[in-house]
């Protein structure tokens, strides 16, 4: 029997001659041949070796997890496919730029009647590579340079240098992440970052720069993170005209703090989901490791994708964020509480939105075809016409008061709005909104955006 290769390792042809192999490359005037085939094609096959060609500097060991599966294949079928599931988790590991899958019956003085060989040819990144690209995100644009060593000590280890330069934001930063052999979903990751950004909306100017180390693992159908943060923060004025309030809060702090997040995601897509649900639980406590910062906050997320009749997605989801003593947080704008300016709801001093302790908010969305679907099969399906319906609502807290009282609190004039637009996918990247809003339950000081109003992000309501 000759070579079978596969190549992508997409389903090969279950009819036809020699799944797959065309009738000239066949001698059908071998009956032994013919023999050894319909071995391979409907009894037991045994996977003799696994080999890997084409390794560098990458060590063995951690590889062998990867493939181990392939020698559990029972017959040709379950060897392609157990090779496949191999080949994508070689391709996982981020140190191979192609890996290509050869089968091929055993051949030697131990070769079996019904043996088989699989060789993964393998082609490793080079020892340093670079990138450039943009990042759309919170209704604000950067340019993104990367540079990367990747599989440094030779077990999928990688080492990031990342510069992003924004029209809010600057940053650079420096990781490191290692595997578990065997389990890449459990893995470590340690950086080092600064990060200075600016909020017209608050006039301040926050620099950042902190160290943090990260424990990732699954459980069940969840999966987990531990990280441990330490931050020295500054806090100064964008502006003279800043409010006294503003002014108080600037100069430096020390934050250190521990979080564990909870993710379980079953949608088909982060960016523009038609199906699939979201649950994000995320707990942070700052103040017992050290620092000057003390707070406990609980941030809950959810989201909820269904598909209608005409191929239409309904989706609704809530955001509902605690902090206990000290920390802010900002609502309003085109990714969260449409109709609204961008962090302009809730406590504000002389212009300057101060934020608040609790917040709340919730969508319901219709996404849809265009009218009259053109472009349908092709650019049209990255536009979907969207309508939608958001409330929300943030406010401080007063601690010598209970749950209720707190939940009442959140309950008291509440904003919404209702509107309908067009939105944009762009891959799996960012998407863009374009809708015309309608903001009701407005209230003193909130800045509003009645009519159009542009949002481009990763993360919408």
């Amino acid at each position: 029997m000759g070579t079978v290769h596969a190549r992508s390792l997409d389903p090969l042809p279950m009819q036809g001659p020699e799944l797959g192999v065309q009738a000239d490359d066949m001698d059908l005037g071998e009956p032994e041949q013919e023999e050894k085939q319909e071995v391979l094609e409907n009894k037991d096959v045994v996977v003799q070796h696994v080999h890997i060609d084409g390794l560098g500097r990458t060590k063995e060991d951690i590889l062998t997890y990867e493939v181990a599966d392939v020698f559990r294949a029972k017959n040709l079928i379950d060897v392609m496919k157990k090779s496949h599931e191999a080949r994508q988790k070689l391709l996982r590991l981020g140190i191979f730029r192609h890996v290509e899958v050869v089968i091929d019956t055993t051949e030697g003085a131990d070769a079996l009647p019904n043996g088989l060989d699989v060789t993964f040819e393998v082609k490793e990144l080079r020892r340093m590579t670079g990138s450039y690209n943009t990042m759309v995100g919170n209704n604000e644009g950067s340019m993104v340079l990367g540079l990367k060593l990747p599989n440094v000590f030779g077990r999928a280890e990688k080492l990031t240098f990342q510069f992003s330069y924004g029209t809010k934001e600057t940053s650079y930063g420096l990781s490191f992440f290692k595997p578990q052999p065997g389990h890449f979903e459990r893995n470590f990751s340690i950086n080092l970052y600064k990060v200075t950004g600016q909020f017209p909306w608050s006039s301040l100017r926050e620099t950042d720069r902190g160290v943090s180390t990260e424990f990732s693992f699954p459980i069940w159908r969840t999966n987990h993170t531990l990280k441990w943060e330490g931050v020295w923060r500054e806090l100064g004025c964008l502006a003279r005209t800043a409010s006294f309030s503003v002014r108080e809060e600037s100069g430096h702090s020390l934050k250190s703090s521990l979080s564990h997040t909870m993710v379980i995601d079953t949608r088909n897509s982060t960016i523009l989901p038609r199906k699939g649900a979201l649950l994000k639980i995320n707990q942070e406590l700052a103040g017992y490791t050290g620092g000057d910062v003390s707070f406990l906050k609980e941030d809950f997320e959810i989201q909820l994708n269904k598909t209608l009749f005409w191929d239409s997605v309904r989706c609704c989801g809530g955001n509902y964020c605690l902090c206990l003593f000290i920390a802010v947080f900002y609502l309003g704008g085109p990714t969260s509480v449409r109709g609204y300016s961008m962090y302009s709801i809730g406590p504000q001093s002389e212009g300057d939105y101060l934020g608040g302790e609790a917040f709340w908010a919730g969508g319901l969305h219709l996404y849809t075809p265009l009218p009259f679907r053109p472009g349908r099969g092709g650019f049209g399906e990255l536009f979907r016409t969207h309508f939608f319906l958001n409330a929300g609502n943030l406010c401080n807290l007063n601690y010598g008061e209970g749950p209720r009282a707190h939940l009442s609190k959140l309950a008291e004039c509440i904003r919404w709005s209702y509107g309908a637009g067009i939105v944009l996918r762009l891959g799996n990247i960012a998407r863009l909104e374009l809708n015309y809003c309608i903001p009701m339950g407005v209230q003193s000081g909130d800045r509003i955006c009645d009519g159009v109003q542009f949002g481009a992000g990763i993360r919408f309501l």
